[in-house]
């Protein structure tokens, strides 16, 4: 498989699985070519030309020709410099030679543009019941906290590292989140659990959250008891990173009875608590782990890769 097939199939399928719909990722993408068309030469020097068919400003090939072949990918959730070295001593000893690395979190220009996929959390914050032009504002003013607070990372450190060291490496953040948070939600709406009880047992049966709960790290209730009824539950997994604080009695008042996360702040679990929803905390690294099990199981319909898992990765595959 080429790198490039790669990228562009897992771009596919996070589009696929994106919960606004077809219709607007279908808008958000001409109107990016229109502003793409109106700007000078200048500026097109500037202009990460993959926006133009890519929503995920957080999924981006870091290094590496697009045209090069790939088999074998040391992937992790959090690929850093320590594990581009061990890449590196992997490619130099007997181990499997490691054409690709793939992180989840993001890294270099996707790091610095983190920002730029938390516009979709208002289509999700409407799409359960909060007024559009409410969770636009809450969400205007998230991003630019957000922005500011990504402006003075050092965002290309561990990629300037694959570039000395010759390895391609891509990142696959919210194309995966999407994977993710379409599954739990249609699980959810299948299953429909009666009580928080009933919730933690359909995530133990997952086998990311199974494995996870026997590190140690299990699903688990933060707001809400085990025999509290579930009511309308919203999953929020993508759009980047945590939302607006002020928007739990915006949930509560659109009917939302129940909220699962990979993970909250104290800030944001106390405004939870004071809005007398339900909070129950998946796992982060288990729910990474699910999104880019779900998002590679799309990718390797036509040609399967191989994987050295590292950093709270394992792949685990759901089709044949």
């Amino acid at each position: 498989m080429k790198l490039k097939d790669f990228y562009q199939a897992a771009v596919r399928a996070g589009i696929r699985n994106d919960l606004r719909g077809p219709k607007e990722i279908e808008r958000i993408l001409t109107e990016e070519k229109i502003r793409f068309d109106k700007l000078d030469e200048a500026d097109r020097e500037f202009y990460d030309r993959d926006r133009l068919f890519n929503p995920f400003s957080d999924t981006r090939i870091l290094n590496g020709d697009p045209e090069a072949n790939i088999k074998n990918a040391l992937i992790g959730i959090d690929m850093e410099v320590g594990e581009l070295l061990l890449a590196h001593l992997l490619n130099k000893g007997q181990g499997p030679k490691i054409d690709l690395v793939i992180a989840h979190h993001p890294e270099g220009t996707a790091l610095a543009r983190l920002f730029d996929v938390m516009a979709l959390q208002s289509d999700l914050l409407a799409s359960c019941g909060v007024t559009l032009s409410v969770a636009e504002k809450l969400m205007e003013k998230r991003i630019g906290e957000i922005e500011r607070r990504l402006m003075p990372i050092n965002h290309s450190r561990s990629v300037d590292v694959a570039k000395l060291l010759g390895l391609p490496m891509v990142c696959i953040h919210t194309a995966a989140d999407n994977c993710v948070a379409r599954y739990l939600t249609k699980l959810m709406e299948r299953k429909k659990p009666g009580r928080l009880k009933d919730l933690l047992a359909l995530l133990r049966d997952i086998p990311e959250y199974r494995k996870s709960a026997a590190l140690q790290v299990p699903p688990k209730i933060l707001s809400g008891a085990e025999e509290s009824r579930c009511g309308k539950v919203f999953i929020d997994m993508t759009g980047g990173t945590e939302g607006p604080k002020e928007v739990f009695e915006k949930f509560a008042a659109s009917g939302v009875s129940t909220l699962i996360g990979m993970h909250i702040s104290e800030d944001h679990l106390e405004n939870a608590k004071k809005a007398n929803l339900n909070v129950v905390i998946a796992g982060h690294i288990a729910s990474d782990t699910l999104g880019l099990n779900l998002l590679l199981d799309a990718v390797e319909k036509k040609e399967r890769l191989e994987y050295v898992c590292v950093s709270g990765f394992e792949r685990i595959r759901r089709t044949a």
